[in-house]
């Protein structure tokens, strides 16, 4: 679940848009290349399904893996997230524009190409590993691109933002569980949110170390002064604005396949036909 929440501006064709026309939605879709984002979320999902699979029923369940693959398909995550995005940008359109013409030009156009292929590779637990690895000994050695990647961090908020998306997205998989008929203990939200938020080290910590793995795996063939720009790109208004309406559209998407999710787990763990 954690690492499906980690996107915020971590956004590049894979799949055609069917119906890409002028709005801003459409323009910042163009320019982020967010179906090819919305294809490794897919993948992301199902990874997560099979981690899933292995705790709650051991594994080798085919329609568990089929109902994973139907509730995370590019199409479905595409038509939630643009849909969020089209009413929050809907009377944003010369702000779309210029966040538009940051990514469509250089730094702005390598800076997606690097994160969409460094989250895609890191769908390979190996290259996940090598870059926790990388970065262990950038922290080992005080690198000073360390330095800029905690400014980036904090220009956007990228550790409290999905460490709260992470948290209310797991909500959101014990409310699917109980509309599922789970036979599990009905708390009050007071102590649900108690009992969430006893693990909210832990998420921090998660969050944390593959966060910082996959940026220093992404920016790793960035300029100085590349990342610079984003960074200074990040604390615009526009940079803010973008941050705040993409946490926004991907945390609203997560929670509903979460909620899913957990409907489905709990019916089939019943033996009801999903």
């Amino acid at each position: 679940m954690l690492r499906r929440t980690l996107l915020a501006l971590l956004a590049a064709c894979l799949l055609p848009f069917p119906a890409l026309a002028s709005g801003p939605a459409d323009q910042l879709a163009r320019a982020m290349d967010l179906p090819r984002l919305f294809a490794i979320l897919s993948r992301e999902g199902e990874r997560y399904g099979a981690e899933l699979e292995a705790e709650l029923f051991g594994g080798g369940n085919a329609r568990w893996t089929e109902v994973v693959q139907r509730i995370h398909t590019p199409e479905r995550i595409e038509q939630a997230v643009m849909q969020q995005l089209g009413q929050a940008l809907a009377e944003e359109g010369e702000a779309v524009t210029r966040m538009a013409a940051y990514f469509e030009t250089d730094p702005g156009r390598q800076i997606i190409e690097l994160e969409l292929a460094a989250r895609e590779a890191m769908l390979e637990e190996s290259v996940t590993e090598a870059a926790e690895a990388s970065h262990a000994k950038m922290i080992a050695e005080n690198a000073p691109r360390l330095a800029q990647l905690d400014r980036l961090v904090a220009a956007n908020d990228l550790i409290e933002q999905n460490v709260a998306g992470a948290l209310n997205a797991n909500l959101a998989f014990y409310r699917g569980m109980i509309a599922g008929g789970a036979g599990i203990a009905v708390l009050p939200d007071a102590e649900l949110m108690a009992d969430l938020w006893s693990q909210e080290p832990q998420y921090r910590e998660d969050t944390t170390t593959w966060l910082m793995a996959y940026m220093a795996l992404a920016y790793g063939p960035l300029a100085d002064g590349d990342l610079d720009s984003y960074i200074d790109f990040s604390r615009t208004p526009d940079g803010q604005l973008l941050n705040r309406v993409l946490f926004a559209a991907f945390n609203a998407t997560f929670n509903t396949l979460s909620h899913d999710i957990g409907v489905a787990a709990a019916r089939l763990l019943a033996g009801q036909d999903i």
